[in-house]
């Protein structure tokens, strides 16, 4: 599995009302683009500036239906690269990220993820990362906040993302696991805590496991993509 042709990589960004936060994600990303990396947008059809305001910093702007999962296969079915990296919009790669995943080309892993660290600084934050990254080892299971990278030829063959409205990231993993162990940098990517913040950190935690404890009990993702927006919704009020 390892690649016969050096790495070109595709950083694909799903997108939804993200007009007052996409250039800054997009311009973290131009030194590595200025080495060859590709970065596609790939946007829900958001009502804001989003799509426009990403054009100048990417490679390629694709417009799709609303769902992270169809947004990411949008973008994986244009992407030129034989790795493809999936990142959320509020997330930043680490300096190390290009070099971290040349050497990820050249092992027999089919796909892997970044350990995270979350961009607020009180204690509590950490502990939340680092019980994160120590799940994820445990389990071989990836997020999304993770930035997940699988080859080409494997998301290809899996048939790319479930179109599920939640745990898409969890699903896909399961099935990735069937190829590999995920490899892990630990270089961490940051990913911002206002969700953790807004909503605050022992709920969202609380929400998190429930949800995951619902789907592997066989729920469907649409219950609890309804039971999520309900909570968040609440937890807003």
């Amino acid at each position: 599995m390892i690649l016969s042709e050096p790495l070109s990589l595709s950083v694909i960004v799903p997108v939804w009302k993200e007009a007052g936060t996409i250039v800054d994600t997009l311009q973290a990303l131009q030194p590595l683009r200025g080495s060859g990396l590709e970065v596609i947008v790939v946007d829900a059809g958001s009502p804001d500036r989003t799509a426009e305001l990403a054009r100048p910093w990417c490679d390629r702007v694709v417009v799709t239906g609303k769902g992270r999962a169809m947004q990411m296969n949008a973008g994986a079915a244009v992407a030129a690269g034989n790795v493809l990296l999936f990142l959320h919009a509020d997330t930043r790669l680490p300096e190390s990220a290009l070099a971290e995943l040349e050497q990820f080309s050249r092992t027999r892993f089919g796909w892997g993820r970044f350990d995270v660290a979350l961009s607020a600084h009180r204690p509590i934050f950490r502990i939340i990362a680092w019980f994160m990254n120590h799940r994820s080892r445990l389990t071989g299971i990836c997020t999304g906040d993770q930035g997940m990278f699988v080859r080409r030829d494997v998301f290809e063959a899996l048939g790319g993302f479930r179109e599920i409205p939640l745990m898409e990231d969890v699903e896909i993993s399961g099935r990735l696991r069937l190829v590999s162990r995920p490899w892990c940098i630990t270089d961490p990517v940051v990913t911002d805590s206002r969700r953790w913040e807004q909503n605050g950190p022992w709920r969202t935690i609380l929400l998190m496991w429930r949800l995951r404890w619902r789907y592997w009990r066989g729920e469907s993702p649409e219950s609890l993509a309804k039971a999520y927006r309900s909570d968040v919704r609440n937890a807003s009020e």
